[in-house]
């Protein structure tokens, strides 16, 4: 249920060239595949063509850098391969509905704001709670300085002494009443830095608190450093559900990025993740003899 392997490889050319001249000619010969194929898939899988996923992230770079440097807004502007500072002025107000200018003057005042908050406290989430069999051993803070979309992300990291018996999760959960009797889609990004192993999960549980849908991507599971990808998970929620949870979980070492989580109802169409499925187990006993 992640990225096929050519939007995947698509996507990681892409985070490495975001301040280079891209062509969408060069794709097929950096890629492996033809532009045809390449274009349709990654418009199928993400919902944007090639050239305004490039435009959003660099965008969603270029506010970064308004944060958290001094580079003039022309500067930053000619860095991202923007035509002019009107024509970047223009297509950044189009995603984040202020010019960059008074982006960067309302956003450092939110910050300063923030900090002395924080100051001397450790740092919250709103809706996001860290748990784990050792949640002393790993951190979870909202980062402003790596994101997918918009200007933070949830950042789950291991601390000196985790390894690979510990695992924390950062999560939520709530009432399943929407959803009940329909198939949940699951939709988020990760980025991972030296990560034993991680992924996103969710879990339908039923009025008696039983787990009755669960999927934590154990068989899919995102390792070491990657760019961001996309991922998701699918579940029925009965009709008997009563919450659904979700998160990241991180196994052992390392760091994970998530953003962008999303919910949508989706038809029997899209096969389920489900791992308690009983269809995985076979209908009758086999070799009881053991001649086979």
């Amino acid at each position: 249920m992640q990225y096929s392997e050519v939007t995947q490889k698509t996507i990681s050319y892409i985070e490495g060239n975001l301040t280079e001249e891209i062509q969408l000619n060069t794709f097929p010969a950096v890629i492996g595949y033809s532009k045809f194929h390449l274009t349709r898939i990654f418009k199928k899988e993400t919902g944007k063509s090639i050239g305004e996923y490039i435009r959003l992230r660099r965008l969603s770079m270029a506010a970064m850098l308004l944060l958290h440097s001094d580079e003039t807004i022309m500067s930053i502007a000619f860095l991202f391969h923007f035509q002019s500072q009107e024509a970047f002025t223009r297509a950044f107000k189009e995603v984040y509905a202020v010019p960059p200018g008074k982006y960067r003057k309302l956003m450092k005042i939110v910050r300063m704001t923030e900090e002395e908050k924080n100051m001397n406290t450790h740092e919250q989430i709103k809706g996001w709670s860290l748990s784990g069999s050792n949640p002393e051993l790993y951190g979870l803070v909202s980062d402003s300085t790596v994101c997918h979309t918009g200007t933070q992300s949830g950042l789950l990291y291991a601390k000196g002494n985790a390894d690979g018996q510990h695992f924390a999760t950062m999560m939520q959960g709530f009432q399943a009443q929407e959803y009940k009797g329909k198939r949940l889609k699951l939709s988020c990004f990760l980025k991972t830095e030296d990560a034993d192993k991680c992924g996103a999960w969710l879990r339908i549980d039923n009025v008696n608190g039983d787990t009755v849908q669960f999927d934590n991507m154990d068989n899919r599971s995102v390792q070491g450093t990657t760019d961001w990808n996309h991922y998701s998970l699918v579940l029925d929620v009965p009709e008997d559900s009563a919450s659904i949870h979700f998160g990241v979980l991180l196994i052992g070492k390392g760091k994970v990025w998530a953003d962008g989580f999303r919910f949508e109802v989706v038809t029997d169409k899209v096969p389920t993740t489900n791992m308690l499925l009983e269809e995985q187990l076979p209908a009758q006993p086999t070799n009881l003899d053991f001649s086979e």
